[in-house]
């Protein structure tokens, strides 16, 4: 156990660096927190029955679904592809390899998600007057929030990856779902003006609570009789996340070991035969 750990950080290092060295997905990331400042700077109500800005609500809520996205999106692409290019293939006879391709995953994804953070955070309390936490504990509360958010989007990503098929398609059915949790999980404005049915069913994904844990730290406490139950509801947000932290890696590694089980040699080679004759490889 100990070696794959080591050989996962490893492993999560050098991808990494790749990435850094790859300024088209980079940019990627960059973008996504330019629309959010563009659309918090265009926003000038308080959010209903306080004095809040609106604003305020909605980077909370972006900086929640940026997390959410780099978790559920960008990770199963990410995967989808690995597994097109014959990855899966090669963990097949790695020792420990499946555990190690996980934990790189997980810590490639970690640190782009926390430093997108940083970056939504930091440019928009420089740029729009964006929130801040205030003192120790609300800083605490992020980053628990933070951390737990993603151990709850990042195996679950994973496990969607192993089973959804090429990079594509993965795109399509996954962006939909995203969105819809986008508008109806209270991130973009205040879950209270939603009927009770859709709130009912954004209180079971993670995106909900991801939200709600993060304007509890990045609001003033005021804003709390905006939420659903009139408070920030700090132990059910942990409780859901955890819930799903531990659903994501009871369904991840056994979905990832499936599989490499079901990769072959013959098998890539007929996918990269396909994807000649479509144009998307060279013949």
């Amino acid at each position: 156990m100990t070696n794959g750990w080591r050989a996962g950080l490893q492993r999560g290092g050098i991808e990494l660096r790749h990435l850094l060295r790859n300024g088209k997905e980079m940019s990627g990331h960059v973008t996504n927190v330019v629309v959010a400042l563009l659309v918090a700077a265009y926003v000038s109500d308080d959010v209903p029955g306080t004095r809040t800005p609106m604003a305020h609500l909605m980077l909370a809520g972006f900086a929640a679904y940026l997390l959410f996205q780099i978790g559920l999106i960008s990770l199963p692409q990410m995967l989808v592809a690995e597994r097109e290019e014959g990855a899966l293939l090669r963990l097949r006879a790695t020792p420990g390899g499946i555990p190690a391709y996980l934990v790189a995953k997980c810590m490639l994804v970690v640190v782009v998600a926390v430093s997108t953070l940083a970056l939504l955070l930091a440019a928009a309390a420089l740029l729009v007057d964006g929130p801040l936490p205030h003192g120790p504990g609300d800083w605490l509360t992020l980053l628990w929030v933070t951390t737990l958010g993603l151990l709850a989007v990042v195996p679950l990503g994973a496990a969607i990856g192993a089973v959804l098929p090429n990079p594509r398609e993965a795109l399509a059915l996954i962006m939909l779902p995203t969105m819809g949790l986008l508008f109806t999980s209270g991130t973009v404005f205040p879950i209270t003006s939603l009927p009770v049915p859709v709130q009912q069913v954004a209180a079971v994904f993670p995106l909900k609570w991801m939200a709600q844990g993060l304007r509890s730290a990045l609001l003033p406490d005021t804003a709390r009789t905006a939420e659903a139950a009139g408070s920030w509801e700090l132990p059910m947000v942990a409780l859901v996340l955890t819930a799903w932290t531990v659903l994501g890696f009871l369904l991840a590694v056994p979905l990832l070991r499936r599989a490499a089980r079901r990769e072959s040699g013959s098998r890539l080679s007929a996918r990269h035969r396909k994807a000649a004759q479509n144009g998307a490889l060279p013949a």
